[in-house]
């Protein structure tokens, strides 16, 4: 997705100017926003902390500001400097971190983003997004913009379908019917599942919900909640602990709602049951977030 956000954030700067920084990070990737900005694009070093309190300073004087770097050390490192100068008093940063989930692979656990929207999502004011698809970045950006308070945009690879046309974004989206269990993918693994279950009987598949903004707010949809009372069948699945992550989320709302699934299913990325480290792929395999693992966990008959 990071091209795609790199065209995205080129577009708005024509109609909402900001600040981008990155820590040392986005190069063979970014340099179009780079020319694009000129003196508003500042490369901030491998100073992390310092990175996101600059942020703070230039958003306390009216600015808005965007800082990049790959997920775990735009949420992880500076946590206290979100925490205290940034979220405490509302400012207008937004925090960009490529590589959510396992994206990062064999670089292992350090360049892996498992519970990053958990640990932010635990701050005032804070809003995070997921995008699951390339196309959803223009959407995305505006969003973000005109909300002018902290925000966390964690990007992934998208994984749309060859040939499908992804609909119009939304926090809550529909991507395929189905009279089977209900599923509700938080970003990326959307697409994934879509693929896997797009050719399966109408009856039978699953219906598939892309979840792509946290806190849960706007409320599911009405549509997804009759879905749900007929199937009595629900399914979340994140590339993320489940500590803190949306399947709680969720389970809690629809707890408090009265309206409860017969059967629950939280899919959450195990951590590595194997110690050992691999690609993206192999992880998702190793936690069962895997569309085959998933399907079968659900009593579904893959294709």
């Amino acid at each position: 997705m990071r091209d795609a956000f790199c065209k995205g954030m080129i577009e708005l700067s024509a109609s909402r100017p900001y600040v981008f920084l990155t820590g040392d990070l986005g190069f063979k990737a970014l340099e179009p926003l780079r020319e694009a900005l000129g003196p508003r694009f500042i490369n901030a070093g491998v100073a992390e902390q310092n990175m996101v309190s600059v942020a703070a300073g230039l958003a306390g004087d009216g600015q808005s500001a965007w800082v990049y770097s790959i997920a775990p050390f735009v949420y992880a490192r500076p946590f206290e400097q979100i925490r205290n100068d940034v979220c405490m008093h509302d400012l207008d940063v937004k925090l960009v971190g490529n590589g959510g989930g396992y994206a990062y692979g064999s670089m292992g656990a350090t360049h892996h983003a498992l519970e990053d929207y958990g640990v932010l999502l635990a701050l005032r004011h804070l809003r995070a997004y997921v995008p699951a698809f390339d196309e959803d970045l223009g959407a995305v950006l505006r969003g973000m913009a005109a909300r002018p308070h902290p925000a966390y945009l964690r990007l992934g690879r998208g994984e749309k379908p060859a040939g499908a046309e992804v609909p119009a974004y939304a926090p809550w989206r529909l991507l395929l019917d189905g009279g089977g269990p209900l599923i509700v993918a938080v970003g990326p693994l959307a697409g994934a599942l879509w693929t896997a279950c797009a050719g399966l009987d109408l009856k039978t598949r699953p219906q598939i919900w892309a979840w792509s903004e946290l806190p849960l707010d706007p409320a599911p949809p009405q549509a997804l909640l009759e879905a749900l009372k007929k199937s009595g069948v629900l399914a979340v699945v994140e590339e993320h602990v489940a500590q803190g992550g949306a399947g709680q989320a969720l389970a809690a709302w629809l707890l408090e709602a009265g309206l409860a699934p017969k059967r629950f299913r939280h899919f959450s990325a195990q951590g590595y049951p194997s110690g050992t480290y691999g690609s993206q792929v192999f992880h998702r395999a190793e936690s069962g977030l895997d569309p085959r693992s998933v399907l079968q966990a659900l009593g579904v008959a893959a294709a």
